[in-house]
């Protein structure tokens, strides 16, 4: 598959370094020349200071889009206009309006072809190898029905993060939430299904931006599953922390290696007559596979020309929520999700 590469900074490596052997980068964009250049000549590919160019000159099957959240929209539109197929990473545009226009584009261009496009939020979080096991866990029910979901993911930012575009509310849209809040959002979704029912509150507890470092949100699913978590740029020291309770045990997974701790899944099953449930876990190695499944998963489903897990949808649908929680923070009542 030949593939594009705009935004050539630590995400768009961790792509192209996810790639297969039969792939081939076709050429690479940046605004920033120095970054470009080093990257187009560490992969041997074109550099382009210009993403159009890339894509008219090159033509390439897929382009990933790994750059500041302001540009997302205008690239992904553009790409799909031309007919290639998009990974963009997350989140999809800086609120749903954004997300909702590449998502009415992808409409447009598939009702012209049989050769369907696909565009896929970049959610690697799904692939790490803990998530996937959750996911086996749950579907053996090995846990029973699923009652509530608690999660926590947080760092503790750098000195001058406030002068960062992660700090800027007209380059992100949003702070946190958006940052490693819309992660949280989107394995609750693939977990517990759509939402029904969200109250959050964001705040600005310690760094001095204009968008929130932290987030403490209550949400309710359509399948009845309670869901609580809280996301945060004063955490200090980088965690991870997701589980799963159900009517016959839990899952609890830590960590996502490097700084976040070594990646682990404990499955505890409860005893009918009460006590120490029977617990099982599994540590897995600290390189982190996630990046490489996904993009396995993706070429998938553009060689089955189908879209067999609604990527379409999912990057769209986290910006719902996240939308509702900062009208529910905002308002400082509960509100109800209407899609």
């Amino acid at each position: 598959m030949k593939l594009g590469i705009i935004g050539c900074g630590l995400i768009g490596r961790k792509r192209a370094n996810a790639i297969e052997k039969n792939d081939i980068i076709v050429g690479a964009c940046d605004v920033n020349i120095k970054t470009g250049k080093k990257f187009a000549s560490d992969y041997k590919t074109k550099y382009f200071q210009d993403y159009k160019k890339l894509i008219l000159e090159t033509k390439p099957d897929i382009v990933v889009v790994a750059v500041v959240n302001k540009f997302i929209k205008e690239v992904v539109n553009f790409a799909l206009m031309n007919n290639v197929h998009v990974i963009a990473e997350k989140p999809l545009g800086r609120n749903t309006k954004e997300a909702a226009e590449m998502f009415n584009t992808l409409k447009k261009q598939n009702s012209k072809s049989k050769n369907k496009l696909i565009l896929k939020t970049g959610f690697n979080h799904r692939f790490h190898p803990a998530m996937l096991k959750a996911r086996e866990y749950l579907d053996k029910k090995l846990i029973g029905d699923v009652m509530f979901i608690r999660a926590v993911y947080g760092h503790g930012g750098r000195n001058g993060m406030e002068k960062e575009w992660r700090a800027s509310k007209d380059l992100c849209g949003g702070g946190e939430l958006l940052d490693q809040g819309v992660h949280i959002i989107d394995l609750c979704r693939w977990f517990a299904g759509d939402m029904k029912e969200i109250f959050g509150k964001v705040d600005t507890k310690f760094w001095n931006m204009k968008v929130e470092d932290n987030a403490f949100v209550y949400m309710k699913s359509k399948s009845g599953v309670d869901i609580q978590f809280n996301v945060s740029w004063t955490n200090w020291k980088n965690k991870f922390l997701f589980e799963i309770f159900g009517k016959k045990g839990y899952i609890k997974i830590e960590g996502l290696g490097g700084s976040y701790g070594n990646e682990s899944i404990e499955l505890g099953i409860r005893k009918p007559e009460g006590g120490v449930p029977i617990i099982k876990k599994i540590t897995y190695p600290k390189f982190d596979y996630s990046w490489k499944k996904e993009w396995k998963e993706l070429k998938n489903a553009i060689s089955k020309n189908k879209d067999v897990l609604g990527n379409h949808i999912d990057g769209y649908m986290a910006n719902v929520i996240i939308e509702n929680i900062y009208k529910s923070s905002k308002e400082n009542k509960s509100v109800k999700i209407a899609v």
